[in-house]
């Protein structure tokens, strides 16, 4: 064959190929059928991933945040959500944030155990364009894609009024506290604090219970030894219902009828905890602190597909008494 041939020949395969990588433009190419397809994320054959770090179950609340987080997770078949437990330490969850990082997920939810240990692995992650969503307890800075929590100040604030009203603004009060590195026992406090501020009623005893029930009723059985007294304490204002429940439980179990004289009053309000205790008379009160589960996914979602989100939700409560319980309490505005 002659030159000109095979140059004849050869010319309409190579114009065919210069057409080709031009019309690629540096664009992915176009999705494949059949086998060998590859599939767009968000699909539910290609889900996103979400990587959701506990800081510890062993509170019910933070059990509920996690099923509250599957419930809204069930009805996106293009979600995926990845578990861990740090079992209430710090560097173990430290390692998970940085594990999921290595994982590449899609995006990180975080209930963090302390503030200050959370915030650089968080916002190691945030800085490598991983979005991330902290639930509940917060971080230091702004290092994050969204906050979602209720107002602990508010709610602690709310809790002293009432307290005031219910015992006609004076009397001794025991507060067994969150975990204090943690900021909604700091804030419950502060927000305590400036509910009961004008009145005579007086903090006599104050111990740091993690938010752990069994610490809590060590605590309130120190404080009852402390305070022996028929009428030396008047109430307890607790950061979580199972450290108020503790607290009544430890009334009860020294003999003196003294669980029937002191106003309990929790946080949190589970359907089948605080709000059952208030049912049966062990609280006086319980007050809503939503664990933005639902929230979470949803908020989840707008940020995967790209929509903005506020830097911050606040979620709203409800006080459940023994007068407006059977009607699902009454909103706190």
């Amino acid at each position: 064959m002659r030159r000109s041939t095979i140059v004849a020949a050869t010319l309409p395969i190579a114009v065919a190929l210069l057409l080709a990588l031009a019309g690629c433009g540096g664009r992915a190419p176009a999705p494949k059928t059949g086998a060998g397809a590859t599939t767009a994320k968000g699909t539910p054959a290609s889900p996103w991933v979400i990587g959701m770090s506990q800081c510890n179950l062993g509170e019910p609340w933070r059990v509920q945040m996690n099923a509250d987080i599957a419930a809204a997770a069930k009805a996106h078949p293009e979600l995926d959500v990845i578990y861990k437990d740090a079992q209430n330490k710090s560097e173990t969850q430290q390692a998970q944030v940085r594990e999921l990082v290595d994982q590449g997920v899609d995006l990180i939810i975080i209930s963090p155990k302390e503030a200050k240990p959370l915030t650089e692995p968080v916002r190691d992650a945030y800085k490598r364009g991983i979005p991330v969503i902290v639930l509940d307890r917060k971080v230091e800075g702004s290092d994050y894609t969204c906050f979602i929590g209720a107002d602990n100040v508010k709610i602690g604030r709310e809790a002293g009024k009432f307290m005031v009203q219910t015992l006609d603004g004076k009397g001794n009060v025991v507060e067994l506290e969150g975990l204090m590195t943690s900021t909604p026992g700091q804030e419950r406090h502060q927000g305590f604090t400036e509910g009961i501020k004008g009145s005579r009623l007086k903090i006599i005893f104050t111990a740091d219970c993690k938010w752990l029930e069994p610490d809590a009723q060590r605590e309130m059985n120190s404080a009852l030894a402390r305070f022996p007294q028929a009428d030396a304490i008047q109430a307890v204002y607790a950061h979580n219902d199972p450290s108020a429940h503790g607290a009544y439980t430890a009334a009860k179990l020294e003999g003196k009828g003294r669980e029937k004289t002191i106003k309990f009053i929790g946080i949190d309000a589970l359907p089948h905890e605080g709000v059952r205790y208030v049912r049966e008379g062990i609280l006086t009160a319980t007050f809503q602190y939503p664990t933005g589960g639902k929230e979470g996914i949803e908020t989840a979602l707008r940020i995967l597909k790209g929509e903005k989100v506020p830097k911050s939700i606040t979620l709203g409560t409800r006080i459940y008494t023994k007068a407006n319980v059977a009607r699902g309490g009454a909103a706190v505005h």
